[in-house]
Protein backbone atom coordinates (compact mmCIF):
# COMPACT_ATOMS: atom_id res chain seq x y z
CA UNK A 1 0.00 0.00 0.00
CA UNK A 2 1.59 3.75 -1.13
CA UNK A 3 1.83 5.90 2.37
CA UNK A 4 1.06 9.33 1.69
CA UNK A 5 3.90 11.94 2.22
CA UNK A 6 2.99 14.41 4.74
CA UNK A 7 3.18 17.95 4.18
CA UNK A 8 5.30 20.31 6.31
CA UNK A 9 3.83 23.76 5.44
CA UNK A 10 6.37 26.90 5.68
CA UNK A 11 5.14 30.62 6.28
CA UNK A 12 7.81 33.61 6.09
CA UNK A 13 8.48 36.27 3.99
CA UNK A 14 12.02 35.88 3.88
CA UNK A 15 13.54 33.68 0.56
CA UNK A 16 16.47 33.54 2.90
CA UNK A 17 14.84 31.89 5.68
CA UNK A 18 12.71 29.49 3.95
CA UNK A 19 15.96 28.38 1.66
CA UNK A 20 17.73 27.96 4.90
CA UNK A 21 14.72 25.87 6.82
CA UNK A 22 14.11 24.28 3.33
CA UNK A 23 17.93 23.36 3.39
CA UNK A 24 17.96 22.05 7.29
CA UNK A 25 14.81 19.81 6.43
CA UNK A 26 16.24 17.79 3.53
CA UNK A 27 16.85 15.13 5.41
CA UNK A 28 13.43 14.93 6.54
CA UNK A 29 11.84 15.41 3.05
CA UNK A 30 12.38 11.70 1.93
CA UNK A 31 9.05 11.03 3.04
CA UNK A 32 7.68 14.47 3.73
CA UNK A 33 6.60 16.98 1.21
CA UNK A 34 8.02 20.97 2.37
CA UNK A 35 5.33 23.60 1.00
CA UNK A 36 5.81 27.39 0.99
CA UNK A 37 4.04 30.48 1.31
CA UNK A 38 5.62 34.12 1.66
CA UNK A 39 1.80 35.83 2.49
CA UNK A 40 -0.85 35.49 4.70
CA UNK A 41 -2.64 35.02 1.67
CA UNK A 42 -0.76 32.35 0.23
CA UNK A 43 -1.01 31.00 3.54
CA UNK A 44 -4.91 30.61 4.10
CA UNK A 45 -4.88 29.33 0.57
CA UNK A 46 -2.49 26.06 1.46
CA UNK A 47 -4.20 25.42 4.46
CA UNK A 48 -7.96 25.48 2.68
CA UNK A 49 -6.54 23.38 0.07
CA UNK A 50 -3.97 21.04 1.41
CA UNK A 51 -3.55 18.04 4.19
CA UNK A 52 -1.29 19.95 5.85
CA UNK A 53 0.37 17.65 8.89
CA UNK A 54 2.44 20.52 10.35
CA UNK A 55 3.30 24.54 9.96
CA UNK A 56 6.25 26.49 10.65
CA UNK A 57 5.27 30.16 11.27
CA UNK A 58 7.07 33.32 11.39
CA UNK A 59 4.54 36.17 12.92
CA UNK A 60 5.29 39.02 10.68
CA UNK A 61 4.03 38.58 7.04
CA UNK A 62 3.79 41.66 4.46
CA UNK A 63 -0.49 41.18 4.54
CA UNK A 64 -1.58 39.76 8.23
CA UNK A 65 0.14 37.68 10.83
CA UNK A 66 1.30 34.65 11.75
CA UNK A 67 -0.97 34.49 15.12
CA UNK A 68 -3.73 35.07 13.27
CA UNK A 69 -2.47 32.21 10.70
CA UNK A 70 -2.35 30.17 14.05
CA UNK A 71 -6.00 30.81 15.11
CA UNK A 72 -7.25 29.96 11.84
CA UNK A 73 -5.42 26.47 11.42
CA UNK A 74 -6.07 25.93 15.36
CA UNK A 75 -10.32 26.84 14.63
CA UNK A 76 -10.55 25.02 11.23
CA UNK A 77 -7.87 21.95 11.53
CA UNK A 78 -7.34 21.56 15.75
CA UNK A 79 -5.11 18.78 15.29
CA UNK A 80 -2.28 20.17 13.29
CA UNK A 81 0.68 21.17 15.34
CA UNK A 82 2.25 25.02 14.78
CA UNK A 83 5.80 25.62 15.46
CA UNK A 84 5.77 29.49 15.32
CA UNK A 85 9.52 30.93 14.72
CA UNK A 86 9.63 34.88 14.78
CA UNK A 87 12.57 37.13 15.74
CA UNK A 88 9.39 38.26 17.83
CA UNK A 89 11.04 36.60 20.39
CA UNK A 90 9.45 38.16 23.49
CA UNK A 91 7.62 36.53 26.66
CA UNK A 92 4.42 38.58 25.68
CA UNK A 93 4.47 36.51 22.00
CA UNK A 94 5.60 33.40 23.82
CA UNK A 95 2.56 33.61 26.07
CA UNK A 96 0.07 34.88 23.74
CA UNK A 97 1.07 31.88 20.81
CA UNK A 98 1.47 29.08 23.23
CA UNK A 99 -2.13 30.01 24.64
CA UNK A 100 -3.69 30.21 20.87
CA UNK A 101 -2.67 26.74 20.71
CA UNK A 102 1.06 26.59 19.39
CA UNK A 103 2.93 23.73 20.12
CA UNK A 104 6.62 25.57 19.95
CA UNK A 105 7.79 28.93 20.22
CA UNK A 106 11.35 29.16 19.01
CA UNK A 107 13.53 32.12 18.52
CA UNK A 108 15.05 32.37 14.47
CA UNK A 109 18.51 33.42 16.27
CA UNK A 110 18.65 30.04 18.04
CA UNK A 111 15.84 27.83 17.51
CA UNK A 112 16.48 26.71 13.85
CA UNK A 113 18.74 23.33 14.63
CA UNK A 114 16.01 22.38 16.64
CA UNK A 115 13.59 22.33 13.97
CA UNK A 116 14.21 18.72 12.06
CA UNK A 117 13.84 17.01 15.51
CA UNK A 118 11.42 18.75 16.77
CA UNK A 119 9.56 18.20 13.04
CA UNK A 120 10.29 14.74 13.08
CA UNK A 121 8.73 13.73 16.56
CA UNK A 122 5.77 15.96 15.57
CA UNK A 123 5.22 13.81 12.41
CA UNK A 124 5.51 10.49 14.10
CA UNK A 125 2.93 11.38 16.73
CA UNK A 126 0.67 12.36 13.82
CA UNK A 127 0.91 8.86 12.27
Amino acid sequence: MHKQKKIILIVDDSVIVIDRLVNLLVELTKDQIIFTCHSYKEAIKAITEKNINVAVLDINLPDGNGIELLRYIKKNKPAVPVIMLTNQYTEFYSKLCLQEGANYFLDKSSGFDTLPEIISSLIKQSS
